[in-house]
């Protein structure tokens, strides 16, 4: 069901959860329910995508996630789970299989500071482009975003592996890629130039499976962001 229009304001609410099935309430292009796809896939998963309007969302799907936003994850059984974080640890913990998070605590907490300080570099996302669109000057935001990126560069030559976790990709690295997928969207992409390691380490994310799946078009990203930039954001863009 991933490539289906979104539900809005007065449809109907989906029916029953497929047996051996979880359901994602899902964006196509929200980074933050990019995440939860890519563990979803990544663990091999089985799951149906419902798609949801965020400018005109559902009475029922606000029963289940009174925040009204997007990942939010719902079991045969009822359960439901929303926050990004918190559905991708949960994925985790309960589909054992291909473990993302590493087996120590202190590696789990190491990776869970780490996505504490990218959250900090996430606003740089949207108010960049948002600055630009309206005319502003950028240059000090984008050094800012440098300044950023150099941090997470220097972690990569500290660590001496390909990815943030190890030599093989962990929860971490699936938490940052969403928003390093939508670089040359934000036009963000020469904010890689000074990094090395870091923008070596986006080419070997591109590589892997799991992102390939999960991966929408540069022209369908760029297309969906014109409509919301105008503020008539098409979440069915493409379809």
């Amino acid at each position: 069901m991933s490539t289906e229009k979104c539900f809005d304001k007065g449809s109907a609410a989906p029916g029953p959860i497929p047996k051996g099935h979880i359901r994602l309430y899902s964006m196509r292009f929200c980074p933050f329910a990019h995440r939860t796809r890519l563990v979803l896939n990544a663990k091999g998963i089985k799951y149906e995508t419902i798609n949801i309007n965020l400018k005109d969302k559902p009475e029922w799907f606000l029963k289940k996630n009174p925040f009204g936003l997007v990942p939010t994850l719902e079991t045969s059984v009822g359960e439901v789970i929303y926050e990004s974080p918190i559905t991708c640890e949960y994925l985790d913990e309960a589909y054992p299989e291909k473990k993302l998070l590493p087996p120590s605590p202190f590696g789990k907490a190491q990776q869970k500071m780490m996505l504490e300080h990218f959250s900090k570099v996430v606003p740089y996302f949207y108010k960049i482009p948002a600055g630009r669109n309206n005319g502003e000057d950028v240059s000090g935001l984008e050094a800012e975003l440098q300044e950023k990126f150099a941090k997470l560069n220097e972690d990569l030559v500290n660590k001496k592996t390909k990815f943030f976790g190890g030599e093989s990709i962990t929860m971490i690295d699936y938490m940052m890629w969403p928003f390093f997928e939508r670089l040359e969207v934000f036009e963000l992409k020469h904010c890689l130039d000074s990094t090395p390691e870091l923008k070596k380490w986006t080419e070997h994310m591109s590589e892997d499976p799991t992102v390939k799946t999960t991966r929408l078009s540069v022209d369908t990203y760029k297309g969906f962001y014109k409509t919301y930039i105008q503020g008539k954001a098409n979440y069915d863009y493409g379809l």
